[in-house]
Order: structure tokens, then C-alpha cells, then sequence
């Protein structure tokens, strides 16, 4: 058996990879070993629970107001001495966070072959993004395996000279686990009003939205670093606007843990009638969520790769993306964190059916559901080789 080590340290990391190990698991030469770094410890946790996952090892490297430079070494040092130690066959990272960096230069390091999942985004601005345009593209150069999503980002890594060979197209890793997530909530037929009152919604917003009204109303996410400050008052003045120009609106907004995040939020959006704040979610009720809701607003990568496979239009809370393909298909929209470019962009979804439909009927352009079997099979076949 090849022990390959699965690394994860965010939320969005372990949602990636919760298809990777569990195709993994399947094969009979392939071993997978889940490292947790804990880059967010309470985010992390959440994300794993959703999934019945378990780290076979954690670092538990989160420290209160922790600096990139010094999480960076902390993960650099610690998931190093693991691999020299363990002396795994390869290593897999997803994403664009601190921790795959890191992990991929301690991979450098001890030679080990590195698989990075979801390689080739860029958006070839090193400030938007801040710091995952970095992070990604400093990894490409190490991997031994790049899992690209979609053909634009094979060409983005053949345009740096990645060679083709190391390049293999298998879809978003995402979608597999959206449609895992949704079968599952299927089956256990959640009750509106249960889930409603464990997530902390008023209920007000639960009367008027989320038992069988035909109110509509809008789902909202917001973390990236480049618009804290300014930027997340804009966005909250946009919604505030939103809600003012549409009186039957509702917006449900779970609020990211930062303190850059939830200050602004708090003091702009707590006291309106029609703006629920919880706080985060678990995976499973966060794609509870996305099923019900009208459209969504957010700066997620992740949630621009999942919205088209439930039918939801997307309003990106960003000025570029490394997904343009969601973009070009015509599921999401760039708005910035500008109050008008919101209100026109939303007003469409809101008051023009035909438009809204033929935006929530587009195909998804981020996969089938089947990367994390299209990985499995390419690590069964290239380190049969070794």
C-alpha cells in the first residue's frame, strides 16, 4: 500500500478533500492519511464533523491572532518534521491557503510527491485575492500532480510552463461533495423550522422565508481580506440599500468569525428587521441554505463553484476571480463591493423572471460530480509506476 497524506487546515479545505479520502478509501494500493494543521480551528472542526471525518493526526498550529508569517512557519516546521517521520509516497494539498503552501514547500523539502487539487486558478493580481493569487501560484512549480478543475486552468499552468504531462483535468472536487451533501439531506427530510431554530435564525425570518413562503430571499457570505476595512462597509450599506428598495426581501447572513468581518456587520446590519446574522454553519446547513434561497451574494470561491449545481445565480463580491468560467457561463456576476452595481445586478434577478430563470437553468461549468474518482484512478496508475 502507498500511504499518501491528505493535508487540511480550513473549512473550505476539508470540504474539497472529503471526496479525495473517500474515494481513497476504496482503493486496495492506495493509503490516505488525514493531517490536519488546524489554520481554523473551530471552522475546521465544523467542516469535518459534516463529513464523519476524523484527522489521523492534528497539529493543532491556530494561536490567537496569529500572523501569516508566523502561521506560515508553523505549519512549514511541523508538517516538514511529519513527513520526514512518517516518509510518506506523495502528499496532497487543495486550495490556496497558508497551509498548502507551506505544506507543498515542506513537501519540497523531504521529496515527496506533491498532488495539489484544484491547481491553476489565477487571477494574475497578487493583491486580489491577498494572499491566495501568492499561495497558489508558488505552489504550481512544486507539484508532481496538478488535479486542474477546468480546462482554462490547464491553460493557465501550460502558459507558465507547467509541464503537460504533470497536468490532469478532473473537475471541482466541490461538486462531488455539494451532491454528496444533498443526497444525504434528502434522506433525512430536515424540518425547516428545527433547523431554523438550532442555526439561530429569529423566528420572524423563519415565519416569513423558510416555511413555505413565497417570499424571496437572498443568502450572504463575506471574508475575503482585500475588502476588510471599507470594503465590508460597502458591502453592508449595499445590503442595507437592498433591503430598502425591495420591502418583501429577506437576507440571511451567517457572519465569518473575523473580528474585520463581524464589527462592521454587527454595528451596520444587527438592528434591521429583515437581516438575520447567525453565526457560521456547518456545510450541511449551509448547502440547506443555498437550495432555498433566491440568489446568492457572496465573495466564495467555493460557493461560485457550487451555486450553478443547485440552480442559483451568484452576485460576486469581488472586483476579479480566478473562476471566470462561472463568469463567462453566465452563472455569476462580478459586482465589486459597490452599493449600486449590487442593486442593479440584484434588481435583475429580483424583478425579471425570464432572465432569472435562464441564469439558474445554466449547466455548471465545474465539473460532474466524479473528480474525486478521476484523482484516485490517476494516483492508482502514476505510483504504480514507482
Amino acid at each position: 500500500m502507498k500511504n499518501i497524506v491528505i493535508v487540511v487546515g480550513t473549512r473550505p479545505e476539508v470540504i474539497k478533500m472529503a471526496p479525495v479520502v473517500m474515494e481513497l478509501r476504496k482503493s486496495s494500493t492506495l493509503k490516505p492519511i488525514l493531517l490536519s494543521t488546524g489554520q481554523h480551528r473551530q471552522m475546521l472542526d465544523q467542516a469535518l464533523k459534516s463529513f464523519d471525518l476524523q484527522p489521523d493526526f492534528d497539529l493543532a498550529l491556530m494561536q490567537p491572532g496569529q500572523t501569516l508569517t508566523e502561521l506560515t512557519a508553523r505549519v512549514l516546521t511541523s508538517v516538514g518534521s511529519f513527513l520526514v517521520e512518517r516518509k510518506p509516497d506523495a502528499i496532497l494539498v487543495q486550495g490556496d491557503t497558508t497551509t498548502v503552501l507551506a505544506s507543498a514547500l515542506a513537501a519540497a523539502y523531504a521529496r515527496v510527491p506533491l498532488g495539489h487539487v484544484e491547481a491553476g486558478l489565477r487571477t494574475y493580481n497578487f493583491d486580489a485575492p491577498w494572499p491566495e493569487e501568492m499561495n497558489r501560484r508558488l505552489t504550481s512549480p512544486l507539484c508532481r500532480w496538478a488535479f486542474v478543475p477546468t480546462e482554462q486552468s490547464k491553460a493557465n499552468l501550460l502558459q507558465e510552463h507547467i509541464p503537460s504531462e504533470r497536468c490532469f483535468v478532473t473537475g471541482n472536487t466541490v461538486i462531488d461533495a455539494l451532491l454528496w451533501m444533498r443526497t444525504r439531506l434528502e434522506s433525512l427530510r430536515v424540518d425547516s423550522v428545527q433547523l431554523a431554530q438550532r442555526l439561530g435564525i429569529p423566528d420572524s425570518f423563519t415565519g416569513a422565508y423558510l416555511t413555505g413562503s413565497r417570499k424571496p430571499w437572498v443568502l450572504v457570505t463575506g471574508h475575503r481580506r482585500e475588502s476588510f476595512g471599507q470594503g465590508f462597509d460597502s458591502i453592508c450599506q449595499s445590503l442595507l440599500r437592498l433591503a430598502g428598495e425591495h420591502p418583501d426581501l429577506g437576507i440571511l447572513y451567517p457572519v465569518h468569525l473575523n473580528p474585520n468581518v463581524r464589527e462592521p456587520v454587527d454595528r451596520l446590519l444587527s438592528k434591521h428587521n429583515r437581516i438575520a446574522l447567525i453565526e457560521p454553519t456547518g456545510y450541511e446547513d449551509f448547502i440547506w441554505l443555498m437550495d432555498r434561497c433566491k440568489f446568492i451574494i457572496s465573495d466564495s470561491g467555493g460557493v461560485q463553484e457550487e451555486a450553478p449545481s443547485l440552480g442559483k445565480p451568484v452576485l460576486v463580491m469581488r472586483e476579479t476571480t480566478e473562476r471566470p468560467e462561472g463568469v463567462g457561463a453566465g452563472t455569476c456576476r462580478l459586482v465589486g463591493t459597490d452599493p449600486q452595481r449590487i442593486s442593479v445586478e440584484a434588481r435583475v434577478l429580483l424583478e425579471n423572471p425570464s432572465e432569472y430563470e435562464r441564469r439558474s437553468a445554466l449547466a455548471n461549468p465545474y465539473g460532474d460530480g466524479r473528480a474525486a474518482t478521476r484523482i484516485r484512478e490517476i494516483l492508482e496508475r502514476e505510483m504504480i509506476r514507482d
